[in-house]
């Protein structure tokens, strides 16, 4: 394998999708000195795997083609809490810090837990934290006093420090919040005093959670905080108990500078102070927040049931939302731009090396307007979903030996500072449950990437571009917005290859499209599987929690099941009793990734309701073909199940089953282990079926469908039934009723 070129300049834009007279802004970070053009092109084809259609971009021509000076832009992870104090700290000459703390990765480097510290002076200041060994320990300026006690990772923990300043005493606690006999019995009691010199010296800089350092950048904390307070003198140990309460107790009133309750407001980015000061702050950098307390006890596992349990947030030091890169140029979309997948192509002349990037984005139509019968949904929730997602890098992990095979999966071995994707870890193992496309998304990209999500759904683009048919694009954020009425003007709608996450909007708009007659034409597998949560007030992010069952890479904590966003129940879909079978007639049911097989035809493609769908198709294997696995069934693939909703009127048109044993049945189908078997129920299924008022569904039950498509010039049976399909689904003529 020849050796990848090396990325020297990357970029995102935002929005993602415009309209006419709507603006969009690039973003573009180089990582060698130089100039760089862009200009701006169509995207048609990007699939550069073998078999596939290469790219195929065509230039438009526009104002942003022009030389732009190269500069590097860093990205700032990790997520923190802030307050502005105002004058709440003058004259402050003694204090506790308290909290309850679930550490997730001590001893890898200092953490603050809370406190004052920055604005480059470090004689001044004051936090709680742990130390670089994972011991608990206070700073009073340059001071720092420590209990040479390791904390445990995965354990709650009640933490302070107190100061008194008139005798320069320092006292530090440390007590287990037992959950069980058995940390009961183990549990670690810590306390330590110590007498310092110096005075506690103060700066105008803000209050912080989990991160300390200038602006801020450094000591992130990782892993939960709980009931965070200040008081501005040493609190005795009763005291410090009366305090850890929900409120602050009448007789500690005057002294309690900050009683912060991340209890409340949960679905946004506020933290409320109880206290009299009304010192209120926000969290930055979308910390995980509906999670469970250090008082969690299992009654309730919904947190709008029991906030009061729910008051803690994980934070990490590689969260992120918003790279917050400045914008280099910007793009109105003009009235006469035909509406499509388009890029600002960016070409970069290194130090010896050249680099191209392309950053995408989806012009729409007009809105309220369409200029064609059919619109592609590009699934941009699903394109979020596995941004940045490494697990090609993992050896073992679904697909891969751990070693970049594109020139995108080498750049993110090497920076993994555009974080990961909701199939990835942070840094103390706990599952991504945000993920956003505010920031550089390399396997959103066509060329240079593996055939899955977009450069995959490119061939659907292909496919319409060499056929002469006119689509318009609409995405995934315009569904969850606009709903039905963003799909209703279309007689016919195709999905992407994968359109695996929806939100309950998105969803609900589906079905209204088809319950008044409309037409989907669902090109792909592992679809409509995930619920995911939109947060109204920030845009491009979309949260996920992985409950109690599905094919998952990581498991959110049992208690952790609805969604911070919008208090929803997260998970698959099939457990909130909406299975893709009902929507569009079959629903994952295996996944695999050593190779592609094949379909056949079966009874139903010869009943009458559905002949069309196979018009001047020869007897014989139905796409033995194609770039991704060399079939046309293959990765991730669903089946026909009317025990999981399908439509008893459903055909089943053609159906593949001849898998490797690597193709897997999904465990949510499973109610215990079992050795592997020859299982009937691994399979693709082609299905048709009709819906109300003229509509109806088709479904491939296949990712690699699409991989397809540009076989042999585009001459094959899996062109053919898929423009056989669209055809009839653009003809105005209603599908009648089954008798």
């Amino acid at each position: 394998m020849s050796e990848l070129r090396r990325k020297t300049i990357t970029g995102y834009c935002d929005p993602l999708s415009a309209r006419p007279g709507q603006r969009v802004d690039f973003k573009v970070c180089c990582y060698q000195d130089g100039d760089y053009a862009a200009d701006l092109v169509r995207l048609v084809a990007g699939d550069n795997a073998p078999g596939g259609t290469g790219m195929i971009e065509r230039v438009v021509e526009s104002p942003i083609a022009k030389t732009y000076p190269g500069r590097y832009q860093a990205i700032h992870q990790g997520s923190y809490g802030i307050v502005s104090m105002g004058k709440a700290l003058d004259g402050l000459a003694g204090f506790t810090l308290q909290a309850m703390i679930y550490p997730t990765l001590p001893g890898r480097n200092r953490q603050v837990v809370m406190g004052q510290v920055g604005q480059g002076d470090q004689t001044a200041g004051f936090a709680l934290l742990l130390d670089d060994d994972g011991a608990l320990a206070v700073r009073i300026g340059d001071v720092v006093v420590d209990t040479g006690v390791p904390v445990r990772r995965h354990q709650w923990l009640f933490v302070a420090a107190t100061y008194d300043g008139d005798s320069g005493v320092v006292r530090l606690v440390q007590r287990p919040v037992a959950n069980s006999p058995g940390d009961r019995l183990i549990s670690q009691f810590v306390e330590h005093t110590e007498t310092v010199k110096g005075d506690l010296t103060l700066t105008a800089a803000p209050f912080l959670f989990a991160a300390g350092g200038d602006d801020p950048g450094a000591d992130f904390f990782n892993g939960k905080i709980d009931r965070p307070r200040l008081a501005n003198r040493p609190l005795n140990d009763d005291e410090m108990t009366a305090l850890c309460g929900p409120a602050v107790p009448p007789e500690l009133t005057d002294c309690v500078l900050g009683c912060w309750d991340f209890a409340a407001d949960i679905s946004t980015d506020r933290i409320s102070d109880l206290s009299n000061h009304g010192l209120h702050g926000e969290v930055v950098n979308l910390p995980t927040r509906g999670v469970t307390g250090h008082n969690w006890d299992g009654s309730e596992h919904s947190w709008r049931h029991a906030p009061a349990q729910y008051g803690a947030i994980h934070f990490h030091q590689d969260d992120l939302y918003d790279a917050a890169w400045d914008t280099d140029f910007s793009y109105t979309v003009p009235d006469d731009l035909p509406s499509g997948i388009y890029a600002a192509r960016l070409r970069h002349k290194g130090q010896g090396s050249d680099d191209v990037d392309r950053i995408p984005f989806f012009v729409l139509p007009p809105k309220g307007q369409t200029t064609s019968d059919v619109a592609f949904l590009v699934p941009t929730a699903s394109y979020m979903a596995y941004a940045n997602t490494r697990q090609r890098l993992q050896p073992n992990i679904i697909f891969g030996d751990g070693s970049p095979e594109w020139v995108n999966d080498a750049y993110l071995a090497t920076h993994p500072e555009v974080s990961g994707s909701l199939y990835d870890l942070h840094d103390d193992r706990s599952g991504i449950h945000y993920s956003s496309r505010l920031r550089p998304v390399m396997n959103m990209k066509p060329g240079d990437n593996r055939p899955w999500g977009f450069p995959a759904d490119m061939n659907i683009v292909a496919w319409l571009d060499r056929i002469g048919q006119t689509f318009d694009v609409i995405t995934d954020e315009e569904l969850h917005a606009e709903g039905a009425a963003l799909l209703q003007p279309y007689r016919c709608i195709l999905t992407g290859s994968h359109p695996e996450y929806h939100s309950t909007a998105m969803l609900d708009g589906i079905e209204s499209y088809l319950d008044q007659g409309g037409r989907l034409m669902y090109l792909g597998g592992n679809g409509f599987y995930w619920r995911i949560a939109f947060r109204e007030d920030k845009p491009g992010v979309i949260e996920v929690r992985r409950a109690e069952d599905g094919t998952r890479a990581w498991m959110s904590p049992v208690g952790e099941y609805y969604q911070s966003f919008n208090g929803e129940y997260g998970g698959l879909w099939r457990r909130n009793g909406r299975p893709p079978n009902q929507l569009v007639g079959i629903g994952f049911a295996a996944q695999g990734f050593e190779r592609s097989s094949a379909y056949e035809r079966q009874a139903g493609a010869d009943d009458p309701r559905a002949a069309f769908a196979f018009a001047g198709v020869r007897n014989g294997l139905i796409g033995d073909f194609g770039s991704i696995g060399g079939g046309a069934a293959g990765e991730e693939i669903d089946r026909w199940d009317t025990r999981d909703g399908t439509p008893i009127h459903a055909l089943v048109l053609a159906r593949a089953d001849d898998f490797g044993d690597d193709m897997l049945r999904t465990k949510e189908d499973f109610l215990s282990t079992m050795p592997q078997f020859d299982d009937p129920n691994v399979r693709a299924d082609m299905v048709f079926f009709e819906c109300p008022r003229g509509g109806a569904v088709f479904s491939t039950g296949s990712i690699a469908w699409i991989g397809s498509l540009a076989h042999n010039a585009y001459d094959n049976n899996v062109a053919q039934i898929t423009g056989n399909v669209l055809r009839r689904f653009l003809d105005p003529e209603p599908f009648p009723p089954p008798p």
